[in-house]
């Protein structure tokens, strides 16, 4: 995986007092930590209904230093945002077009060297959807990594690493399982965001 901000010396420090700072100056509680054996984890991310769920993952991975690498969608990624959005751990997919992503992402979280938090979206995008996505799933099944559930609840200002599951490949009972512990739960835009 490229170098991010999450592995830059000094600037990773700074970012991160300034970080836990901005957090609670605006009322928000980080809560929990990586879990041991979560070095290499996927993490999902919901609910996600906003353009402000980016900067305050980034501030939350930061308090918990994690290093993580997120998911975002191509248009994001164009000049002259690239290697900004490269660098703060992104990492861009075309939403239209079928790639071989989870087999890339499987082979990546293998390879890396040190410890690497994969941060996906199971809606795939701010806007509501009925059904999650199932990448992050088979990414953890394939890397033979745990999936961590974050949240950020903006009704309570919380957010953090709640429990890790291990994927049992029942994906039918495992989402069920994984969405049910997201059901209370409020996005930024509340109605976008479907836990069921």
């Amino acid at each position: 995986m490229h170098r991010t901000i999450f592995d830059t010396p000094i600037v990773n420090t700074l970012l991160r007092l300034l970080s836990i700072g901005i957090l609670k100056l605006g009322g928000w509680r980080v809560e929990g930590n990586l879990p041991a054996g979560g070095g290499k984890s996927v993490l999902i991310a919901a609910p996600h209904t906003s353009n402000w769920d980016l900067p305050y993952t980034l501030m939350v991975a930061f308090s918990l230093r994690l290093n993580i690498y997120w998911i975002g969608k191509a248009q994001i990624f164009r000049p002259p945002f690239r290697g900004l959005m490269m660098w703060l751990g992104g990492i861009p997919v075309q939403r239209e077009k079928s790639n071989d992503f989870v087999a890339a992402s499987v082979k990546a979280i293998k390879a890396a060297d040190g410890p690497l938090q994969l941060v996906v979206p199971p809606e795939g995008t701010r806007a509501r959807a009925r059904y999650w996505k199932t990448g992050f799933y088979y990414i953890a099944l394939g890397a033979e990594v745990p999936i961590v559930l974050a949240y950020m609840d903006y009704a309570t200002k919380r957010s953090g690493l709640g429990p890790v599951f291990q994927p049992t490949g029942d994906i039918v009972a495992d989402m069920s399982t994984i969405r049910s512990f997201y059901a209370p739960f409020t996005g930024r835009n509340p109605a976008q965001f479907d836990p069921q």
